[in-house]
């Protein structure tokens, strides 16, 4: 009887988790073209991985390229010769695109929040320059429940990133194949495979809430252990007959 490592047995239940996911929510369909969006964290590259891997079965057949997207105006910085490098060695195409923003622009927005919102528009920009019909972001369970528990704090708003997002007005679909893997899984990861880290990290990081909502996630999960997944079975389970009517001024 094979005897694995602990090793083997993350890889393993990261593999697992990848595969449920991508076909609980029908994230991958024939005949794809999906963009990654590279950013060169730990969880981008895991996705690269993962999904490179997954584009040599037979089906369904899909096709993958790698997109790191640059902000010029900002002082963070990634290996780009590594990021290629490891996109090719594993027989996916690698694209880099600059863009920058203006934070003077909207001073109501958190120029974390404007930064993303630029990357994304110059995902889509991509994504249509290489002919893909999807595009496959580096979010793990973590980040969506974390966000869940931002919007519901913040904003007053029950809603997260779904899995599988399609956008009509952009004709292109965002996809979340990381949603059922736990961030310490592909901390885990990102030590097997000695993933390298970022030159310099971005300098608004801890103007971020997220970080916060990590804490208060793993405050949950000490008061029950299950939490994440209460939380996460909390999202298709609204008992709306347990809720305030609407009620219009």
């Amino acid at each position: 009887m094979a005897q694995f490592t602990e090793e083997d047995k993350i890889m393993r239940r990261v593999g697992q988790r990848f595969n449920k996911g991508v076909v609980k929510y029908r994230l991958i369909e024939d005949n794809d073209k999906i963009l990654i969006g590279l950013s060169g964290g730990k969880d981008s590259l895991a996705l690269l991985e993962l999904l490179a891997k997954r584009s040599r079965i037979l089906k369904p057949h899909f096709t993958v390229v790698a997109a790191h997207i640059s902000m010029t105006n900002i002082p963070y910085k990634s290996d780009l010769k590594y990021l290629k490098g490891y996109a090719e060695s594993l027989g996916v195409p690698f694209v880099h695109y600059e863009t920058s923003f203006d934070p003077a622009t909207d001073t109501r927005k958190s120029p974390c929040f404007l930064c993303s919102w630029n990357r994304r528009k110059a995902l889509f920009t991509v994504a249509k320059e290489q002919g893909c019909n999807k595009i496959a972001l580096g979010h793990h369970m973590d980040d969506i429940l974390e966000t869940l528990l931002m919007n519901v704090t913040f904003q007053g708003a029950f809603g997260t990133m779904p899995p599988k997002l399609v956008m009509r007005k952009f004709d292109m679909t965002i996809i979340r194949p990381m949603c059922l893997i736990h961030e310490a899984d592909l901390i885990d990861m990102a030590r097997i495979r000695g993933f390298r880290k970022q030159i310099k990290n971005c300098p608004y990081e801890s103007q971020s809430n997220r970080s916060d909502m990590k804490d208060v996630l793993k405050s949950l999960e000490k008061l029950n252990p299950e939490a994440r997944y209460s939380l996460w079975g909390s999202m298709t389970n609204i008992q709306e007959e347990l809720l305030p009517d609407t009620v219009n001024q």
